[in-house]
């Protein structure tokens, strides 16, 4: 049986609409959603901070890795549905569009109840691979205790909200992650320190937060404006299943890559920081508010990329190419100038900064904070490029070379210069290996950008046009030949 075509009578605001108003209604409710997501770990640990002190800090940054798997699957499934369905309504495919999304809805509640049953029952152990010291394991284990009740929800909320923006309610996207973290911010200092809970508190906060923030994006469901659902839509369908995977490879590979990263960092900080003046645990609390600070920053970029997706994916897949070179200019320059802005703010107030998650520690803790933040995000103005290229590619239907990137940095560069400098220049050498991977990354992701932008047509390719060349289609498996039949 054929696929049924589309009712809509009109063209698609994707592929009509000025880009620039266009991406910023899309790209501005993404960028909060996407930063007040980010807030939630930060939120509690400069709560933590405040309440616990520095061992507190200690215990978020080794408990952190149990919300990157969570960041690493949800991505993974929601960013490869939103392009797969965005992708498919382009091409006028209704049917398939709404087994993309169904599948993945079915697929992450099977997968947050199988997490959240493994983290619990292996929790410890866990926690000792994430690099947890005899001192920080006790704030460790009674935070994540708690916080892996709500992995089923997070897992939802952070696979459904790309597929709400996909079906152009970004702002009712956006509504719900703020919802939730507004919650959040509002119960952490009740339950710290007017319930007097400590780190136990902040836990019961973001759970909370995250239950409230899954409902909401769960009721959107029978609303959805592009596609009607009915309730067997939901049944995973492991085809269809493994198409998603795809296209979210990359997003899976970069935060699955930034797991191993955080893993082996805080190991080596272990060991090194151990043979240090400051001890392991200084080492340790200080990385972990470095790169909560930078997950902020790559929110902001991922919710601009996240924006632009669907203008991608949608042009791409209706053959105009043309629009689809001028949106990646627009959104990439636009990522370029937040970059810049980044930098100045990381490089030129770091203290002001890290003041913000606690004073605990003497001047030795801020001399060591300071050296640490502005080293470890020297070239994060270059970074910008980077996520925007992990993104792009897999909107376009090229999931390999998007997840090449974040591979490439941090399994190719980053771990082994994790590993090699602190060798040669002792715990300094921690603090070099994140800019040189930077560099190099930057160096690739251009290179990758430019070769297709080489290879794909400049002008749009009108639909008649492509039948009468008998030109393959775009998005199709081996469209990246894009030759005669």
């Amino acid at each position: 049986m054929a696929e049924s075509k589309t009712p809509q009578t009109g063209e698609n605001p994707l592929g009509t609409r000025p880009l620039g108003r266009l991406l910023v209604s899309l790209a501005i409710p993404a960028i909060i959603a996407n930063v007040v997501n980010a807030l939630y770990n930060v939120v509690d640990q400069i709560f933590i901070g405040q309440g616990v002190g520095k061992l507190g800090n200690a215990a978020t940054s080794v408990a952190f890795p149990l919300t990157t798997i969570c960041m690493a699957i949800g991505l993974m499934l929601g960013l490869g549905a939103a392009a797969g369905f965005n992708l498919e309504l382009g091409r006028k495919h209704v049917e398939k569009a709404k087994q993309f999304a169904g599948t993945v809805v079915g697929t992450l509640v099977i997968c947050g109840v199988v997490i959240c049953a493994g983290v619990r029952l292996f929790l410890e152990p866990l926690l000792n691979l994430f690099g947890a010291t005899e001192s920080i394991l006790p704030y460790a284990k009674e935070y994540a205790q708690i916080t892996s009740l709500g992995i089923p929800f997070l897992l939802f909320t952070t696979g459904t909200n790309p597929l709400v923006r996909a079906d152009r309610s970004s702002g009712y996207s956006m509504a719900a992650v703020v919802s939730g973290a507004l919650l959040n911010t509002i119960l952490d200092p009740i339950f710290i320190f007017s319930f007097d809970l400590g780190i136990a508190g902040a836990a019961w906060a973001t759970v909370i937060s995250q239950i409230v923030s899954a409902l909401l994006l769960a009721v959107y469901f029978p609303r959805f404006r592009s596609v009607r659902f009915r309730p067997r839509d939901f049944i995973p369908r492991p085809r269809v299943a493994l198409e998603v995977c795809a296209l979210g490879l990359n997003a899976f590979i970069f935060q699955f890559s930034n797991l191993l990263v955080q893993v082996t960092l805080n190991n080596v900080l272990r060991v090194y920081g151990a043979a240090s003046p400051y001890g392991a645990d200084t080492p340790i609390a200080v990385a972990g508010i470095v790169m909560k600070i930078n997950v902020i920053f790559a929110a902001v970029i991922i919710g601009l990329v996240n924006g632009a997706q669907p203008i991608c994916s949608y042009n791409y897949g209706a053959q105009k190419y043309g629009r689809v070179r001028r949106a990646t200019r627009l959104f990439m320059s636009a990522a370029v100038i937040i970059s810049l802005v980044a930098w100045a703010v990381f490089h030129f107030f770091p203290r002001p900064i890290i003041s913000l998650f606690g004073s605990s520690g003497d001047e030795q803790y801020f001399t060591f904070a300071t050296r640490f933040m502005r080293r470890f995000l020297f070239f994060v103005f270059l970074n910008g490029v980077q996520s925007c290229s992990t993104t792009f590619f897999p909107a376009i239907g090229k999931a390999v070379k998007g997840a090449a990137i974040p591979f490439v940095k941090n399994v190719v560069f980053l771990i082994p210069l994790l590993l090699l400098l602190p060798k040669l220049f002792g715990l300094d050498g921690v603090t070099y290996a994140q800019p040189i991977a930077d560099l190099l990354c930057f160096l690739l992701s251009m290179t990758f950008l430019i070769l297709e932008f080489r290879a794909m047509p400049k002008e749009d390719i009108p639909a008649e046009e492509c039948l009468r060349l008998n030109l393959m289609p775009p998005g199709a498996k081996n469209a990246d030949m894009r030759k005669p039949l």
